[in-house]
């Protein structure tokens, strides 16, 4: 089972694929929702159950996912009894929904069979979620095996795949993973940053906000973004300074003189 991280890139893929997913159904008007009404309302009333259903389902995977991977639970064991769980809030909400332009339905169809037909769309949605997150790249979905020291050099870069090479930029946190940034792209892997903190050691390099470290090699320079500071990195990549790393950063030579440019951290309110 595959869990996206925790980005809006990955929200946005997944609530436009609901939309899609929704306006067929609107077409098709699938449980005898083609007879009730025209086109355009079947449609706007199937794609609000889809984006319902993506929100909830889309919570549900990020907050479970990572605690049974860790727990070492298949997720034969546990989709199957999420959908059953999700779909008792999706049946309420989606029969609210409904009876907005079909009043009529209450009456029409009963609790329990709302509630079958329910998971009957929740297993659609799980069943397309899981092809469209199985195109993920494969160090996405788990950690790669636990990196020794040894004379190859730190920890961390035993944990790039080859195709990225072993020269690292930077590293980037995301949700319950870390992202690997390299000249040949990024790698996610299944970890916190402090332990990617722990094995960077050996690098030259800082951190330089809550969420990023950076090696010392890959800054090319500084800009000022608004009220921020950010890194230019090799490869085109920036990455934020938090207010507290601005003085640290200042004393290790990263940011240059203050009278060269660079804002100070209290006039320029970098946070």
């Amino acid at each position: 089972m595959i869990e996206t991280p925790n980005t809006a890139r990955a929200w946005a893929t997944e609530l436009a694929a609901c939309l899609g997913v929704g306006a067929v159904l609107g077409v098709i008007g699938p449980f005898g929702s083609f007879l009730n009404d025209v086109l355009v309302v079947r449609v706007a009333y199937w794609a609000g159950v889809c984006l319902v259903c993506g929100l909830a389902f889309g919570v549900a995977f990020r907050l479970l996912a990572p605690r049974a991977r860790r727990a070492g639970i298949p997720a034969w064991a546990w989709v199957p009894a999420m959908i059953l769980a999700t779909a008792v809030p999706l049946a309420g909400v989606t029969r609210l929904m409904a009876a907005v332009p079909w009043p009529a339905i209450r009456q029409a169809v009963g609790l329990m069979e709302w509630y079958g037909q329910t998971v009957v769309v929740s297993l659609v949605y799980v069943a397309f979620y899981i092809v469209l997150r199985g195109r993920a790249p494969q160090e996405a979905i788990a950690p790669l095996p636990p990196a020794v020291d040894g004379p190859e050099g730190p920890r961390i870069l035993r944990r790039l795949p080859p195709r990225l090479g072993r020269d690292l930029l930077c590293l980037s946190m995301e949700d319950h993973y870390v992202r690997l940034h390299t000249a040949q792209g990024s790698a996610l892997v299944l970890m916190s940053l402090g332990q990617a903190l722990e094995e960077v050691r050996g690098l030259e390099g800082l951190k330089v906000h809550r969420s990023w470290w950076v090696a010392r090699r890959a800054v090319e320079g500084v800009v000022e973004d608004g009220r921020n500071l950010r890194l230019m990195l090799t490869g085109g990549l920036t990455a934020p300074v938090s207010r507290a790393s601005v003085a640290r950063l200042r004393a290790a030579g990263w940011l240059g003189d203050p009278a060269g440019g660079v804002p100070d951290p209290e006039a320029a309110g970098v946070r």
